[in-house]
């Protein structure tokens, strides 16, 4: 490992190491607790906000997409394989329990997303083409006192986004849809490459509208298939079930597994088992990046608390429901902690998830696994094109970057299906951990705003919520 690779991996292990889980966690305990839970309080008002009839329309305030569209859109960049391989790449090194610690990352980090989103909504403007954009670096230039100060950090935030989008959004998620189907199907990977050039092109050529539609089909279409398929996995091994869910929560706080039972090889220390659910929790729902505020920012709404609860759902959905579909059928299958008899070293990643549907599905579990990496992969890459293009909007003020930027994202899916590019993606991965700095220096500074105007709206809700029951 040359001296610079070596240099890049340091900053990436410093970016991604205590400190910021520490940062992003706590940022999600302060807020919990500054907001009087009222995020948790009201995810079961939320969830039914998300999937009423309203939440598909676009006659309820400004905005250019539904508030049902923008979640979607917001989704598609967050569920990604982080749900089916960062998962199972967490329980080998973390153990099983580390299942347990995405759990409690994901309750706090409901309360960061909420606000991030809300204050995107907030402090949103409309761009030259009367296209609302906002998100994080709005956030901060528009929502800080001090101006300078807010302009930089939006800047630096802006500069992350585009960044990331190119790597961790694009050319890594290329090289999973390559691998997955060359590997099950055979296909070379430059015609794979090719394929999803022309798909990207013709999906974000016509911008957010057009991204969404297709989002609002694919997010819900691939969820359901993947939480169906993962179901019936968990169903067919039903009797490691018990086990499978006792070591997931004894390994979370340092007990052995079951003698002889499931979890094969895999041991893990608490603190091992804190660090990877935690950070594995992170990179899959994104809560405190910022990321998801920029498509929540696009959606039609006629107050910024109600669909900040909306958006926060988006954090429940990726990380409480489809990576613990992922985390019990791996639980359950008993392939955790097995070797690969070619290199002896732990199933992990891709191969350990593939396996848990394959030992109850036989060899239609893995297809229906890569079929899962593909559809999670491409929508990943659909949002986070709009995420970078907004983000390079805001730098640039220009139409044509914007473009031009559409044509180079597309075509950068062929370089990454095509090629390795291990140090371009970890500078993206620094960059995507960056995020965070600015995004929650924004919700810390604002969060004296944000919980005054949470309070205020709990009336309306309490309001709407009387008048229902009074008209039943």
């Amino acid at each position: 490992m040359d001296t610079f690779t070596q240099i890049v991996k340091s900053v990436d292990d410093v970016v991604w190491g205590p400190i910021m889980l520490v940062f992003l966690v706590g940022t999600g305990i302060f807020l919990t607790i500054k907001l009087n839970f009222l995020p948790w309080r009201n995810l079961g008002t939320s969830l039914k906000m998300l999937f009423s009839k309203e939440a598909r329309q676009t006659d309820n305030g400004k905005g250019d997409i539904s508030p049902f569209s923008a979640l979607m859109t917001a989704l598609a960049a967050t569920v990604g394989t982080g749900n089916i391989v960062g998962v199972a790449t967490a329980m080998v090194l973390g153990g099983p329990g580390a299942l347990v610690w995405m759990w409690i990352s994901a309750a706090f980090g409901i309360s960061t997303k909420y606000a991030e989103c809300t204050l995107a909504i907030k402090y949103r403007s409309v761009n030259h083409k009367g296209e609302m954009s906002g998100g994080p670096m709005y956030t901060l230039k528009n929502g800080l006192k001090n101006k300078k100060l807010g302009a930089f950090l939006a800047f630096l935030f802006a500069l992350f986004t585009v960044i990331a989008s190119f790597g961790i959004g694009n050319a890594a998620q290329a090289n999973s849809i390559a691998d997955a189907v060359n590997s099950t199907m055979f296909i070379p990977k430059s015609v794979v490459g090719v394929i999803l050039v022309i798909l990207t092109a013709v999906i974000v050529i016509g911008g957010i509208k057009s991204i969404s539609k297709v989002s609002s089909v694919l997010v819900p279409a691939m969820a359901a298939f993947y939480i169906i398929a993962g179901l019936v996995v968990i169903i067919i091994n039903y009797k490691n079930l018990p086990e499978g869910i006792a070591n997931i929560f004894a390994m979370a706080f340092g007990a052995k597994p079951i003698a002889g039972g499931l979890v094969g090889t895999v041991t893990a220390s608490v603190m091992n088992s804190i660090r990877y659910g935690v950070a594995r929790g992170v990179f899959s729902n994104e809560a405190g990046l910022g990321s998801a505020a920029i498509s929540a920012a696009s959606a039609t709404s006629d107050h910024h608390v109600k669909q900040g609860y909306i958006n926060m759902c988006g954090t429940f959905i990726d990380t409480i429901v489809v990576c613990t579909i992922t985390g019990l059928a791996i639980a359950s299958s008993g392939a955790l902690g097995t070797t690969d008899p070619s290199t002896g070293k732990l199933v992990e990643g891709a191969a350990l998830t593939i396996a848990a549907f394959e030992s109850a599905l036989g060899k239609t579990g893995g297809i229906l696994v890569t079929i899962g990496i593909i559809l999670f992969a491409f929508s990943t890459i659909l949002g986070w094109e709009y995420n970078g293009e907004k983000a390079l909007e805001y730098m640039f003020k220009n139409p044509v970057a914007c473009y031009i930027y559409r044509v180079v994202f597309s075509i950068l899916t062929f370089v990454g299906a095509t090629a390795s590019l291990d140090i371009v993606w970890k500078l993206s991965d620094i960059a995507n951990g960056l995020m965070a700095i600015p995004n929650l220096i924004s919700l810390l500074a604002l969060s004296g705003i944000l919980a005054k105007e949470t309070k205020d709206y709990q009336k309306t809700l309490k309001a709407e919520k009387e008048a229902k029951k009074k008209s039943k």
